[in-house]
């Protein structure tokens, strides 16, 4: 595969280029001026200014007796470009879900991650993951945090030309009557824009099948499912169990199905989706996400990328398809396939779906011709 011409080219093609993202954490997606505002309001005192804070996040190394036969070696000490001082990815959302107080602040935040995405990655549809409620904001109720987003999400679909979803966030350190109790409030409060769950949080703190029984409630209700699946815990097997006895219908990350070829060769087969990104807190573990991807994409995985956490990486889409382009050499040709199988995975309904999927084609071959003179 050859790449796209010259680096200004290059970064001209793939900030342009349409894309989807499937794997977003609302939380993950907040601007640092806007965390350093809602800081100053509610009289949070951080240790850095938010600019900081979000640039230095960076997640140590774990227990490297876990990963000691990896097929694809993972690293065990510290990268050379880690900051000085290290903020946990889990700390800092933790302080920006602290400072989130009305209706009008997740609004906010909702609307503000449709226009990052717009303005710096020609994102045109954008499926966001949200939490539960905390207990200062358990005042608005499910239904109230959900029209918030939702108003979020109308706004830039009416000021981008965008459309959006939300996928409601399961935390798998909690048990899974904490899963099966909130999947219940998503299907006692029907609502367009939530259309799916996934299980999230480190993939060692809770087995999959922890969740079955709130997995089988959505997928009576007709939701959408999705996983991290072998993300953290080197096991190829998590990702079967998510598909077989989750039902998920795409898996977010899912680097270690590399450890088993019979697991490969599953979901080559069955083209599952894949929904990856190069860029992690774990700074130490790039290059490896790079080649498990890369080696994703050689045994023929339906890989489809994303931004997971953008704000806080920080990192942009445009950003993840650069590093497809110029660590991974990959082509237009392929870009423009990963881009339009993004299309096919989300969670849209059909008749959106075409829409998008000819949307897409027809700013591809605009994109292509103007290039190719």
């Amino acid at each position: 595969m050859t790449p796209i011409d010259t680096p200004a080219a290059t970064a001209s093609y793939l900030a342009r280029v349409p894309k989807t993202d499937l794997h977003c954490h609302l939380i993950g997606t907040v601007r640092a001026s806007t965390f350093a505002e809602l800081a100053r309001r509610e009289k949070l005192v951080l240790p850095d200014t938010a600019e900081a804070i979000f640039r230095d996040i960076n997640s140590l190394p774990p227990d490297p007796a876990l990963y000691a036969d990896t097929r694809i070696p993972v690293p065990m000490g510290r990268s050379s470009d880690e900051p000085a001082t290290s903020y946990s990815l889990f700390k800092a959302s933790e302080w920006v879900v602290s400072v989130l107080r009305s209706a009008e602040d997740l609004t906010r935040i909702t609307y503000e991650a449709f226009e990052n995405a717009h303005r710096t990655s020609a994102t045109r549809h954008l499926e966001l993951f949200f939490d539960y409620l905390p207990p200062h904001l358990e005042k608005l109720g499910y239904r109230g945090a959900v029209e918030a987003y939702a108003d979020g999400i109308r706004m830039a679909e009416r000021d981008f030309g965008m459309t959006g979803r939300m996928i409601a966030g399961i935390d798998r350190s909690k048990s899974g009557e904490h899963a099966l109790h909130l999947v219940q409030q998503i299907v006692d409060n029907p609502h367009e824009y939530v259309v799916g769950i996934g299980l999230d949080n480190l993939e060692t703190a809770g087995p999959p099948e922890r969740f079955i029984d709130a997995y089988a409630l959505a997928g009576a209700a007709g939701l959408k499912r999705t996983a991290h699946s072998s993300e953290h815990a080197p096991i190829a097997a998590n990702t079967i169990t998510c598909l077989d006895q989750l039902g998920c219908d795409r898996i977010d990350h899912g680097y270690f199905v590399l450890q088993d070829d019979a697991v490969v060769e599953r979901v080559r087969a069955d083209q599952t989706p894949f929904i990856v990104a190069f860029t992690t807190s774990r700074r130490s573990w790039r290059p490896w996400r790079q080649a498990s991807i890369k080696a994703m994409l050689d045994a023929g995985l339906n890989v489809i990328l994303s931004s997971d956490d953008p704000g806080m990486f920080p990192t942009t889409l445009a950003q993840e398809y650069e590093i497809a382009s110029t660590a991974l050499q990959l082509d237009k040709t392929t870009l423009r396939s990963m881009s339009l199988a993004g299309v096919e995975a989300s969670w849209l309904d059909e008749p959106a779906k075409m829409l998008l999927r000819e949307r897409f084609v027809r700013e591809f071959d605009a994109l292509d011709q103007e290039h190719t003179h």
